[in-house]
């Protein structure tokens, strides 16, 4: 049986050594008898000259680092590469600001968002370096194939609940299952994180995120192989300058496969001057573009006059009222009790209905509709006669 030898330490400086003082043989030229030369190995150790290149183990090691290759790791391969990391950030960096605008309105109070990693790594160690608890939305987002996952820590958690219910905002709470209520806040809340997302990415693809399922932690969910790479991005959130945590987004590489080539940074700027140049709307036209369905009232005056109080009460049923108005004269449409329009009453599929003819130029031109100074049309009363 062969015993194996192990090295003191004395006798591994020893061979260190002699590496590192071993000659190597340098050529020189000879003359020969033709008068030509030859090469021939020179003794150092037996040459009187100068000293022969001796190669040190320091050379050895930057040699070795002059070479044109890299080390690549087969069990973790990298397949973002590091420009498409700085796009995830730019996107996420937009994410961030959104999101604290957002945080910041409904929740009353002061929400910085920043974000802190972009990271590449398995999905078994992103579990695995998950704390617990923490709400976590499974998400699809169309046209982008398979699912995501955003996680909100449980202080983050906690706060937004408590703000949400009147409360100070304490998120320091003993970490805790949420209830049924406290569950139907954070999957509204994750609703408008997403929207945020979704208006993050239409640089890239016009996404459409939807929340499938909200968890209580990572560990719980199987959304890709335990060894595939996924991008993990950290965002730090701060509330009111004393509650902090994080928001942590998940993306496995086959969602984003398809779209890998306009993940860049050249590609979203590019996409942003595009949409810079284009025409965007004005304040007039988003407002327009909400009135259009408001609903306001219309009516068709036929005329008016004007009586006593006195002769008011002794009205009943068969009088004849006469009108300041002459029979066949155009009647007067009124808008949200503003005079518009002068039109005809005619019929309509069984159906009473007027015509419009002319627009009304000068309010205070209308006579004989007794309309009421008070409802905020600048008539005054000596247009109208009075009828006693």
């Amino acid at each position: 049986m062969m015993m194996m030898m192990v090295l003191s330490q004395d006798e591994i400086d020893s061979l260190l050594s002699t590496i590192s003082t071993a000659p190597i043989a340098k050529p020189v030229t000879q003359g020969s008898s033709d008068g030509g030369a030859v090469l021939s190995q020179e003794d150092p150790l037996q040459s009187g000259g100068d000293k022969p290149y001796r190669p040190t183990i320091l050379d050895m090691v930057n040699a070795e680092k002059e070479k044109n290759y890299k080390i690549y790791n087969f069990k973790r391969p990298d397949k973002f590469s590091k420009d498409q990391l700085r796009a995830l950030e730019t996107i996420h960096e937009s994410f961030a600001r959104n999101t604290g605008l957002l945080f910041t309105s409904f929740l009353r109070t002061n929400v910085e968002i920043d974000v802190v990693s972009v990271d590449q790594l398995t999905y078994n160690e992103l579990v695995r370096s998950m704390p617990r608890p923490i709400s976590v939305g499974i998400v699809e987002g169309p046209p982008f194939s398979g699912q995501m996952l955003l996680g909100v820590s449980h202080e983050i958690t906690m706060c937004v609940i408590d703000r949400m219910l009147g409360g100070a905002g304490g998120g320091r709470g003993k970490p805790r299952d949420l209830s049924d209520i406290e569950s139907n806040i954070m999957q509204r809340t994750f609703a408008k994180l997403l929207k945020n997302l979704n208006e993050s990415w239409k640089g890239i693809a016009p996404v459409k995120y939807a929340l499938k399922a909200l968890e209580e932690s990572y560990h719980l969910i199987q959304i890709t192989p335990p060894g595939e790479i996924v991008a993990a991005v950290t965002l730090e959130v701060t509330v009111g300058n004393q509650d902090s945590g994080l928001i942590s987004l998940c993306y496995p590489y086959p969602m984003l496969e398809k779209y890998i080539e306009s993940l860049s940074s050249s590609h979203l700027f590019s996409t942003k001057d595009n949409e810079d140049n284009e025409e965007m709307p004005t304040f007039e036209d988003e407002l327009l573009e909400k009135m259009y369905y408001a609903q306001v009232p219309l009516a068709v005056l036929v005329g008016g006059t004007r009586m006593s109080v006195a002769k008011v009460l002794e009205l009943k049923q068969g009088d004849v009222v006469r009108l300041d108005r002459i029979a066949g004269n155009d009647l007067l449409m009124c808008i949200n009790h503003k005079p518009k329009f002068f039109c005809q009453p005619g019929v309509l599929r069984h159906n009473m209905a007027v015509c419009l003819q002319n627009k009304v130029p000068e309010p205070q031109a209308l006579k004989g509709f007794a309309l009421d100074t008070s409802s905020g049309d600048a008539l005054e009363d000596d247009l109208y006669p009075t009828v006693f």
